[in-house]
């Protein structure tokens, strides 16, 4: 390659770059509010003297890419041109280097656009220019949840790598592991549900396919990732469409992402990128010059646009659909499931900051509900404060010791950080000690007092006579849909008018995503235990508080109600 090829190639290449980050911040090109954040982020630190920013890494990388050719699609067995999103992502990736070691500034990063924007293709090739042109041995690995999803990325690199007229020869495949010979590199798929998490690997690269939607834990990243520790660049790539399990771990490292882009948020961390594609909250999910923030790519060609169009039909004419369109399509994180019991976005709004929760306590009406599940399982203590006509819930759970790690297995969930803040409490021995419950219940109803105790009467008779023989007013609350239904729609509805709080309680959080409702012939709901996919014992304790609360004197005036119109006997 001639000095003049090089340096041509490489004005090209940032002129490219420079001039899609200038169109972006000007309104030229549509993007969202945290692509316009990465991209004044990216020009601030083009000037920061910790780093540079290497061109000509960007260069070689493009013509990399145009060795390779797209394995499907109308542009099938064509050389690849990377759309200029993608370039800048990837450019960000591997050219910002640090001054002193050169090594690669970025160890993370997060990648965050709707379907159909080539992610595969893009990750396919990022993988094989670092396993092919590295000096290092590198370990680079494509994890999926399952098989299917980790193969996806690992064949694509398979047929970019096949038609590579240069390297035939220059590598091997076999059983899902590629090996470079020159270098002795390899580019490996693992899944969970084959049994291969990573265990006792070395990587230098991770990258983490649809992190968002089924990544249930995080155990593969956090195997890969300690296995990072002595690489010298290691790169761990998350990248995704968003999803509606707001309990998975990628919702949270979502939100600690948009926290580093906002430069209203105190967040600074260096050594993760990020770049994520979303229409702003005010944009109408009809206009098509808005599309393009969360569909970078798929905006640029007719049939793309076809797609969306097509399916925001399908999403405005049955509803049902729209879930999946504004995850799929848009980019937007929704309520987690089918028939889930409350919109995840509503319900963190409403969390009271600590330091209030004490002076909503003082002088509320307090009512507790209980609800025992199994003795071997998950019990809850639920609680609900009524003051000047609004709503603060909580709860306590509690497991026996002996159960707990089986529990911790089972369910796929972090118990051990709900134990530490205090949310789920160990009792001892291989069944749940109903005493601990009744002590917690005795003193928060010593310190803050208790109207009645909702309960459920099945396995819960010892426990209610011994409340009732202390004077405690208990109140059995049916679980039949019909009698569940009106509590069960009253705590969404002042949840949504924002006149309900909760503290901020992850166990609860996870519970409330859990719950599923179920409805009858006459449009009566109740969350159920049979259909949700996970404990949801917390949320019910708390519903069967909220059953007796929302007939609080402080919420409903009985002299008004009788004083109408509507009262009667």
């Amino acid at each position: 390659m001639s000095e003049d090829y090089l340096t041509n190639g490489i004005k090209q290449v940032k002129h490219q770059i420079l001039t899609y980050v200038d169109e972006s911040l000007n309104g030229t090109i549509p993007q969202g509010r945290p692509m316009k954040w990465a991209m004044e982020r990216f020009l601030r630190d083009l000037n920061n003297s910790k780093w540079y920013f290497d061109w000509e890494e960007v260069y070689k990388f493009t013509e990399w890419c145009r060795l390779a050719k797209h394995s499907k699609g109308v542009l099938a067995n064509q050389p690849i041109e990377l759309h200029v999103s993608s370039l800048f992502e990837l450019a960000n990736i591997l050219a910002f280097k640090n001054s002193d070691t050169g090594y690669r500034r970025f160890r993370e990063a997060l990648i965050f656009e709707a379907r159909k924007q080539g992610k595969t293709q893009k990750v396919s090739l990022l993988a094989s220019y670092i396993a092919f042109l590295s000096e290092e041995q590198e370990e680079i690995y494509i994890a999926g949840w399952d098989r299917n999803q980790s193969m996806l990325a690992y064949e694509e690199i398979l047929f970019q790598i096949e038609h590579m007229d240069m390297l035939k020869d220059k590598y091997s495949d076999s059983y899902h592991r590629i090996k470079v010979l020159k270098n002795g590199s390899t580019i490996k798929a693992l899944s969970r549900e084959a049994k291969k998490t990573g265990d006792g690997t070395n990587p230098s690269v991770a990258i983490i396919d649809e992190y968002a939607n089924a990544h249930e834990t995080n155990e593969i990243v956090d195997v890969l990732k300690t296995g990072m520790v002595a690489r010298k660049q290691p790169l761990m790539l998350y990248i995704t469409t968003a999803g509606f399990n707001l309990h998975y771990p990628a919702y949270s490292y979502y939100q600690y992402c948009m926290d580093i882009l906002n430069p209203d948020r105190d967040i600074e961390n260096d050594s993760i990128f990020v770049a994520i594609y979303q229409k702003d909250p005010e944009d109408d999910i009809k206009d098509e010059s808005k599309w393009g923030k969360s569909n970078p790519v798929v905006v640029t060609y007719e049939e793309g646009l076809n797609s969306l169009r097509e399916g925001l039909k399908l999403a405005l004419d049955r509803p049902e659909e729209l879930r999946n369109f504004m995850t799929k399509n848009m980019n937007e994180w929704v309520d987690q499931k089918d028939n889930g019991f409350i919109d995840m976005k509503k319900y963190e709004r409403q969390v009271m900051n600590e330091a209030d929760v004490e002076d909503f306590l003082k002088g509320a009406n307090m009512y507790y509900g209980i609800d025992l599940s199994s003795t071997t399982d998950l019990t809850s203590l639920g609680w609900v404060a009524v003051k000047k006509g609004q709503f603060l819930c909580g709860q306590r759970s509690y497991i026996p010791s002996e159960k707990f790690m089986e529990r911790k297995s089972h369910d796929k969930a972090p118990f051990e950080m709900y134990k530490d803040r205090g949310e789920v409490v160990l009792t001892e021995g291989a069944v749940v000690d109903y005493e601990y419950l009744m002590n917690d219940l005795r003193e928060m109803a010593r310190k803050y007092g208790c109207r009645e105790v909702g309960f459920d009467t099945w396995n819960a008779t010892h426990l209610a006579s011994t409340l009732t023989n202390e004077g405690f007013v208990m109140v059995d609350i049916p679980q039949g849909i019909t009698k569940l239904t009106e509590p069960t729609k009253k705590f969404r509805e002042q949840l949504y008018k924002q006149t309900l709080f909760h503290t901020d309680d992850k166990l609860l959080k996870w519970a409330v995503g859990n719950a599923v409702i179920i409805t009858d012939a006459n449009e009566n709901i109740k969350i159920s235990k049979k259909v949700s996919r996970d404990r949801i014992d917390p949320i019910a304790s708390i519903l069967n508080a909220f059953a007796r609360a929302m007939y609080d004197d402080q919420v409903v005036d009985m002299n008004a109600v009788i004083l109408s119109d509507n009262w009667s006997f």
